[in-house]
């Protein structure tokens, strides 16, 4: 559905996005994440054919974005920091102006504004001025907008910003819901938790150029290594020169835990159990310690200015 290969864009001698080559397909949600100038935007508006690029290709649901742009505009929603909302329209008179933007019928494009509205908890609301909605109930409508002609490319930039935590859920739970054999979502977003709850791959962009993408689980791996294991114990124990077998390591202990890593969980966990309940040490416990994308985020955005690591999966 979005195919990149060195797409680059450059203003007046400044390289704002720098090679950028991805694969989404058709069901899968891709995470653009990266600080703010990272050359996010300027790579979403160059998949929307509103920028051209200086060097490089990209294509949306099979159209060109230099040769077709008309085609990969009807092909695209996409939510923006900025929506261009018109404060003087009802929500309604607005969504259906945009229907026939997008060249619907009548029937069509109000049945599915209405629809839309409801999704969203803003059907007792669809009369009222767009200017007396709040920033959370903008942020539904610009996403009910972005839907309204179900393109097969979604590109969503902060899609939760601004909202309570009860309108952001509904609508990480409509994007779960938008997920099909028939489209790709991308999704531009500060909020790590979010973007690790809705993608199956993780792109970072740093200085215009990915340094580092796969899946959430593969990224962990590369970057903060095997996964990590505590044993809790019942009481505090000596536990400073702990051995464990198969030669593990204790990479951190407490008065009464223990933690190591190991690249083979389903094997060695059980021996590390069973040796340490022979030495008569009172577990408790033993499980795998959470790991989150913020420690890979941090890791990757910290490397040295001129060094760029590709670690993919």
């Amino acid at each position: 559905m979005i195919v990149t290969e060195g797409l680059s864009k450059q203003f007046d001698g400044f390289l704002a996005v720098d090679e950028v080559t991805l694969q989404v397909g058709a069901g899968e949600v891709l995470a653009l994440l990266g600080p703010n100038g990272a050359g996010k935007t300027t790579t979403v508006r160059m998949l929307t054919s509103i920028l051209r690029p200086s060097s490089g290709w990209a294509r949306i649901a099979g159209y060109d974005v230099v040769d077709q742009p008309t085609k990969v505009r009807a092909s695209v929603g996409v939510l923006t920091e900025q929506h261009g909302l018109y404060g003087r329209m009802p929500a309604f008179e607005y969504l259906d102006y945009f229907g026939q933007l997008y060249g619907m019928d009548l029937p069509t494009r109000r049945n599915r504004a209405r629809r839309l509205l409801g999704e969203f908890g803003l059907a007792t609301v669809e009369q009222r001025r767009i200017s007396q909605f709040s920033q959370g109930m903008r942020q539904k409508l610009a996403l009910a907008r972005t839907l309204l002609h179900n393109p097969p490319v979604l590109l969503l930039d902060e899609p939760t910003s601004a909202m309570d935590p009860e309108s952001a859920r509904l609508v990480r739970d409509a994007i779960h819901a938008l997920r099909s054999a028939e489209r790709a979502i991308v999704i531009c977003t500060h909020n790590l938790a979010e973007a690790e709850e809705l993608a199956d791959m993780i792109a970072i962009i740093r200085r215009g150029r990915i340094i580092t993408q796969g899946s959430p689980a593969a990224l962990k791996h590369s970057w903060l290594g095997p996964p990590e294991y505590e044993v809790r114990f019942g009481s505090p124990q000596n536990l400073r020169n702990q051995k464990l077998p198969l030669g593990l390591k204790v990479s951190e202990w407490g008065p009464d835990w223990l933690r190591y890593q190991t690249a083979h969980p389903m094997q060695e966990n059980p021996v590390v159990l069973r040796s340490l309940l022979d030495q008569g040490l009172p577990v408790v416990s033993l499980e795998e310690v959470p790991r989150s994308l913020e420690q890979v985020y941090l890791q990757a955005i910290k490397l040295p200015q001129g060094v760029e690591v590709d670690r993919a999966q």
